[in-house]
């Protein structure tokens, strides 16, 4: 009897967990909010946020940006436009919530904490595997990376 009770317990765990991670994320449209409710007040560009962390070691607040790339696996991650650079990478805290795949385009203001960090090789090879580069570019990548990096509470689609 224990372990058909302990069956049914473990069977309903497994069905709410995968009915979970099936949860529609929301097109990206002007107003969309993902993750911690934010404004989008006092937001810096994304040139600014470069200038303060040259004179810094961390930023907390917001940043507005222009979305490039996205994780294509589940929208786990997504990168910020910026001139004449590679983009700035933004992951979700906790894995709290997730981009769709239609929020490339959009300008966003982000809110979370913004660091310069080294990227171990192995990193820079999963996030170009997630974003559906070749094998060949990929191998490419063999030095780690010194780099903005933006961990966000929360995201608003301005446009």
């Amino acid at each position: 009897m224990k372990k058909i009770i302990l069956f049914f317990a473990l069977a309903i765990a497994i069905n709410t967990q995968l009915h979970a991670q099936k949860k529609e994320i929301p097109s990206a449209k002007p107003g969309v909010k993902y993750g911690k409710e934010i404004q989008a007040n006092k937001a810096i560009s994304v040139g600014k946020l470069e200038k303060e962390l040259s004179n810094k070691s961390i930023f907390t607040g917001k940043i507005e940006g222009k979305v490039v790339e996205v994780c294509k696996k589940k929208g786990c991650f997504m990168t910020l436009q910026r001139d004449g650079q590679e983009p700035i990478m933004v992951r979700f805290k906790d894995y709290g919530f997730f981009m769709p795949a239609d929020i490339i385009g959009k300008t966003v203001v982000v809110e979370g904490v913004a660091k310069k960090k080294e990227t171990s090789v192995a990193s820079l090879q999963h996030a170009a595997k997630d974003l559906g580069k070749s094998p060949s570019e990929i191998n490419q990548i063999t030095q780690p990376k010194n780099d903005i990096n933006i961990v966000a509470d929360g995201v608003l689609v301005i446009r």
